[in-house]
């Protein structure tokens, strides 16, 4: 089985989402190298493991931590997993809401790479895998569809991507569709150079989804595959799936021991292996075929070296490279890097239209070479939901004591395809860069706490409603300053006196009584009746 490739009958797929599937995966950061590997922050946790482990590489599983709920579970047939954190996982019922997640906190911003492992495998006796989603930092990146490959759904899928963190927070969550619970293996995520894979060009708002890294000419290798090392934890798939068959019988292979200058480099720190093997087509061809999901834009990276000792000069090795049918540039490894030295070039294909991306390289003279090459879909990132309201919304979270069923994990209002918090209702902000949040209607949920001062933090909030619980505490001073129009806090055991700006006059409701508040009633309340709205506030204590 290999790790890239997509298997017929994958599940049906509504946003870009890539499954990679593969028995062995591991980061493994070497104890040396030419020049230190400036980032150190790496967590490798084991979903729904009870302790902590280390692989056959040395690589240590931390046990489960940072969900926000969910359930441990373990795989029906073990035995057939190599290593312990493919056996367990972590699963969502709908009693802990249909939003769960992984939360990583105090992270520096910068770019991580996120390494998920989903498994099923009939851990819950169904035979039947669920339908899900799965976002990161906001952003939907993921769809699973019941029925699955009886492959996939026996085995697991791995599936990798890049984004960028500027919260101090990573965010993985899962949506549960219908009744189905969403399931997880384990979750990797590394911190990587800020500049790799042209982000400087690209910007921070795109999520690099995989779908596709290939080393030519090799078996599969890589963290978890062998002992050679890629500092990103990126694993390297055999080109031998993704040739084109009427092309197999012609190509040949290239291999050398010798060093190849210009490896393991800052940004994106390519391995010297990828570069020491290569393949060339013998019809002056090479053609791959790569599976895609259309209507993305898509980042490809084309890996050389010329390791030929034959080729002494610029010139004797010439070809094109055709992305597509588009005759996208022409590479003369040689007049670019000399004799074994690593040359990368990468392009973009832009709203793709098909479910294939096809890419030939045709000689012009000699024969083409290729030593790698990787696909990543260019995913925008969604709207997320303003940082003073979310800080606002976690305090409310934690002070009304909002139960477990009600999934308030993650963003409040992102992904945008998804719902938000139950009981809340977002909008876009007036630029439209951030979403805020517009409604909570929170009456009658058996809410035992208290009204967070943090909510004056919710300043776009035009309705709030958290009649007929058992609150108690004072109403936050403040309340009533901004946006707010409409009010409901009544039937609940708030003390205390009125505060004066709910004498604003954008209220146009203000309903408070059955409580226990005492003091008098601010005059200017009044005028809200007086302009036609409606208040209920005279049963003080």
């Amino acid at each position: 089985m290999s790790e890239f490739s997509q298997p017929p009958n994958l599940p049906p797929l509504n946003m870009p989402s890539f499954v990679l599937f593969l028995f062995f995966f591991f980061f493994f950061f070497p104890s040396s190298m030419a020049a230190p590997y400036p980032f150190s922050i790496s967590y490798h946790i084991d979903c729904g493991g009870l302790i902590n482990s280390t692989d056959p590489f040395g690589t240590t599983w931390l046990s489960d931590r940072f969900y926000t709920g969910g359930t441990t579970g373990i795989v029906s047939e073990p035995l057939i997993f190599h290593h312990p954190q493919e056996k367990n996982l972590r699963f969502f019922p709908l009693s802990s809401g249909k939003k769960n997640c992984y939360i990583i906190p105090n992270l520096p911003s910068g770019r991580y790479y996120f390494r998920t492992f989903t498994v099923y495998d009939n851990y819950d006796g169904r035979s039947h895998p669920p339908s899900f989603d799965a976002s990161i930092e906001g952003t939907l990146v993921f769809s699973w569809r019941s029925p699955w490959n009886e492959n996939l759904a026996r085995h697991g899928a791995y599936s990798d991507l890049f984004a960028f963190i500027t919260d101090g927070e990573a965010d993985f969550c899962f949506y549960s569709l219908s009744t189905d619970s969403p399931v997880i293996g384990s979750f990797q995520l590394v911190q990587v150079d800020p500049l790799s894979y042209n982000s400087t060009t690209i910007g921070e708002n795109f999520i690099l989804v995989n779908y596709g890294r290939i080393t030519c000419g090799s078996e599969q290798w890589g963290p978890g595959f062998s002992n050679d090392t890629d500092v990103f934890g990126r694993s390297w798939q055999s080109d031998s799936d993704f040739i084109i068959p009427t092309l197999k019988q012609s190509v040949k292979v290239l291999s050398t021991t010798n060093s190849v200058s210009g490896t393991d480099q800052q940004p994106n720190y390519f391995p010297m292996k990828l570069y020491q093997k290569a393949v060339t087509g013998g019809r002056g061809v090479l053609e791959y075929e790569l599976g895609v999901d259309a209507k993305l834009d898509y980042l490809i990276w084309l890996h050389f070296a010329e390791i030929d000792s034959s080729v002494k000069k610029a010139g004797q090795r010439v070809f094109d490279v055709f992305i597509n049918g588009n005759n996208a540039t022409r590479i003369d490894i040689f007049a670019k890097v000399g004799s074994f030295g690593a040359y990368s070039w990468s392009y973009t294909v832009k709203n793709l239209s098909s479910l294939t991306l096809t890419v030939k390289l045709v000689g012009v003279v000699g024969s083409p070479l290729l030593s790698g090459l990787e696909n990543y879909a260019l995913v925008p990132r969604d709207l997320s939901t303003a940082a003073e309201q979310v800080s606002a919304m976690r305090a409310l979270k934690e002070s009304l004591r909002v139960p477990g069923r009600m999934g308030w994990n993650g963003d409040p209002c992102a992904p945008t395809n998804w719902d938000a918090w139950e009981g809340i209702t977002c909008r876009p902000n007036k630029n439209a860069t951030a979403l805020v949040i517009f409604q909570i209607d929170l009456g009658s949920q058996g809410l035992k706490g208290y009204i967070s001062d943090k909510i004056i933090l919710l300043t776009n909030l035009v309705s709030l409603n958290l009649s007929s619980n058992s609150l108690g505490g004072t109403i936050p001073p403040g309340l009533g300053e901004n946006s707010l129009t409409r009010l409901d806090l009544s039937n609940n055991e708030l003390t205390g006196s009125i505060p004066d700006s709910l004498a604003s006059p954008n209220l146009q409701l203000v309903l408070l009584n059955d409580n226990l508040l005492d003091g008098r009633v601010p005059e200017e309340i009044y005028s809200i009746g007086v302009h036609g709205g409606a208040i209920e506030a005279l049963v003080l204590a």
